[in-house]
């Protein structure tokens, strides 16, 4: 009888048996770093509006601009590790974007809202995601690094799934246009300024957890963990000084990279791939900026919208992608690619056509089960149910194909420089969020105003327009995109 070698899911998860501590506590912070940044973007949009009185062109501007910083940032502190090393780097981006929320959440004035709190939110922003995910490399050895990143994977959607819990549970106690005073100090703040408050004490114990339990030097070898000094460039210099060091030094070596990528023909493929993909990834940055104020307009004030999409979303995405993932692994990255972002484009259409076509479901069991859900009295609008059917099929698509955009950049590359292509990855979504951001508010203030006539339908056909290029343009040029992997189906 042939020996069974394979390695099942729950032999896996034992290599992180004797894992170190400090990468549980990178699971930890993950939950509490994505529960805290999902509240405040998912209110951003809503606080601009309501509390600093901008229009949906105008708030609209603003998230594009802060988006772009916040990108910018993220490219720009990945050598910030070697200059300060990893528990200082996150100590600082923790207390930075504590500091700017507390901002925020407190003084409703744009001169000091959004200079002292929201562009200093995008560093610290910045200093987070790049700064954990080398601190789960750096912490794991090489036989845990898949399953600790697959674990550092869960904990983010868990971290979406208690936003949007906590979201609509917040605006649902104090009401849409409410207001909460402060304990101690008595001052009043808005439901929108409250959620953001909450991101602030959310992001508390990770300012903890990193400055009292992550020991200096500590790091995981194939012979297990060892203590050594970590090698800090700019050891001699304050923090300022290290950042804007080390920031120069990031910008000189892209520039380096990026001058010598030009001359390789993959990386215009690389370039071709990634420009079509970010059609279909404008359908997150609408679910974040166009659909709040779309759904709370169309639904009434209270609508559940975190639930709907973060929370649904999350769950789906932690069930469904490791299986998906597990049955595609023989499909190409560009074929899985294809295949997902097709259902995802797909999906919106569903936003795009009458909700009274939904009427029967909403009628039966699925609407009962929502109003269950949702905690909704009384007939269940049908809006409800396409809202719900669309954000399941995007999520579906985005277990085949989002997974899969970390595996392209190093089947295409050269070897050598997987790092690089999968740095230069991120390009794309720079242009995209701030094309959403800047678009989405027009979109709201032609197609779904505050107050007039709305066409909500031909709003989210244009979104799902622009999604379906993805899919249709990897279709068309397949022949000049597509390269080769070893070991897998076209």
């Amino acid at each position: 009888m042939q020996e069974n070698n394979r390695e099942t899911i729950i032999d896996k998860f034992l290599t992180l048996k004797g894992a170190i501590r400090e990468l549980w506590l990178i699971f930890i912070s993950k939950i509490f770093t994505i529960l805290a940044y999902s509240l405040v973007n998912s209110t951003l949009v809503l606080w601009l509006s309501s509390d600093l009185k901008m229009s949906d062109s105008g708030a609209g501007f603003i998230i594009a601009s802060w988006s772009t910083f916040l990108t910018i940032f993220t490219v720009m502190v990945g050598s910030l590790v070697d200059a300060v090393g990893i528990r200082k780097s996150l100590i600082a981006g923790f207390s930075i974007a504590a500091i700017s929320r507390l901002v925020m959440a407190i003084f409703a004035i744009k001169w000091i809202a959004l200079p002292l709190g929201l562009l200093p939110l995008a560093l610290g922003e910045a200093l987070q995601t790049p700064v954990m995910v080398a601190a789960v490399k750096r912490f794991s050895s090489t036989k845990q690094r898949s399953m600790a990143f697959s674990v550092y994977y869960a904990m983010m959607n868990v971290g979406f799934a208690i936003a949007g819990w906590t979201f609509d549970k917040i605006r649902a106690g104090l009401g849409e246009y409410g207001h909460y005073t402060l304990p101690l100090i008595g001052l009043q703040i808005s439901t929108y300024q409250t959620i953001i408050f909450l991101g602030m004490l959310f992001t508390l114990p990770n300012i903890l957890i990193a400055w009292l339990l992550i020991r200096n030097g500590i790091e995981v070898t194939d012979k297990g963990p060892v203590i050594v000094p970590e090698e800090i460039k700019y050891k001699d210099k304050s923090f300022l000084e290290a950042s804007i060091l080390s920031f120069k030094d990031a910008l000189a070596d892209w520039l380096r990279i990026f001058s010598g990528l030009w001359t390789q023909t993959r990386f215009y493929k690389f370039l071709a791939f990634f420009a079509l993909v970010v059609f279909t990834k404008l359908i997150l940055y609408h679910m974040y900026y166009t659909f709040p104020k779309f759904a709370i307009r169309e639904l009434g004030e209270g609508a559940p919208v975190g639930r709907i999409f973060g929370m649904l979303n999350a769950v789906i995405v932690i069930i469904l992608a490791p299986i998906i993932g597990a049955l595609t692994t023989k499909i190409s990255a560009y074929r899985a690619v294809i295949i997902g972002t097709s259902i995802s484009s797909l999906s919106v259409f569903l936003l795009a056509i009458n909700p009274q076509i939904f009427l029967p479901l909403a009628n039966g069991y699925f609407g009962h089960a929502i109003a269950k859900w949702l905690d909704l009295s009384g007939q269940v609008n049908p809006l409800y149910c396409a809202i719900v059917l669309c954000v399941v099929l995007y999520s579906i698509g985005e277990c085949f194909y989002s997974p899969r955009l970390y595996e392209y950049p190093t089947a295409i590359a050269p070897k050598g420089q997987e790092g690089s292509y999968l740095a230069l990855s991120m390009l794309p979504y720079f242009f995209a969020k701030f094309f959403v951001g800047t678009i989405s508010g027009f979109l709201l203030e032609k197609y779904c105003p505050a107050e007039g006539a709305r066409n909500t339908q031909m709003l989210w056909f244009i979104v799902a327009a622009m999604a379906m290029i993805t899919p249709i343009g990897l279709l068309i040029y397949k022949k000049q995109i597509k390269v080769e992997e070893q070991g897998r189906e076209d």
